[in-house]
């Protein structure tokens, strides 16, 4: 068996390594697709434009409108509305109860997607405040 020519070697590490480049972008790009869903807070006018998407909204509490929450007809089923950062108000749809002291919440944040009129939330995290510190609570439906 001859020994392989110095060009034979040098144009065999070459395709590998040109392979190798192209298998390591390609899983680079696909983390950051499934990672980067959730990079960045949206309002409910961007969340509608993609029906069905989850997102993450940061809003405040609409304390002049009606909380429809009755546990013994649905325990699983509170509604409430907020106001976005871009000033648009959203009625909200939680399926979970109440979370306690929504009311005193400063901030709110949702996990969840948009739905006709409706944002449907899976997840809220309220930012409440506190005279020592920021306390931060998070309800979730595990979904």
């Amino acid at each position: 068996m001859l020994p392989e020519s110095n060009d034979e070697r040098l144009g065999f590490m070459k395709r590998t390594h040109i392979v190798l480049l192209v298998l390591v972008a390609a899983a680079v790009c696909i983390i950051v697709s499934m990672f980067g869903d959730f990079s960045t807070y949206e309002t409910f006018a961007s969340a509608s434009k993609q029906p069905g998407k989850q997102y993450h909204v940061i809003g405040f509490l609409e304390k002049d409108k009606s909380m429809d929450y009755d546990p013994l007809r649905d325990p699983n089923h509170f509604s409430f509305f907020v106001k976005d950062k871009a000033g648009n108000t959203s009625k909200v749809i939680f399926n979970g109860s109440k979370p306690t002291d929504i009311e005193k919440s400063e901030q709110i944040v949702m996990t969840g997607y948009a739905e006709g009129d409706v944002f449907r939330c899976s997840k809220i995290q309220m930012k409440c405040p506190s005279k020592y510190k920021k306390d931060q609570i998070a309800v979730g439906t595990g979904g």
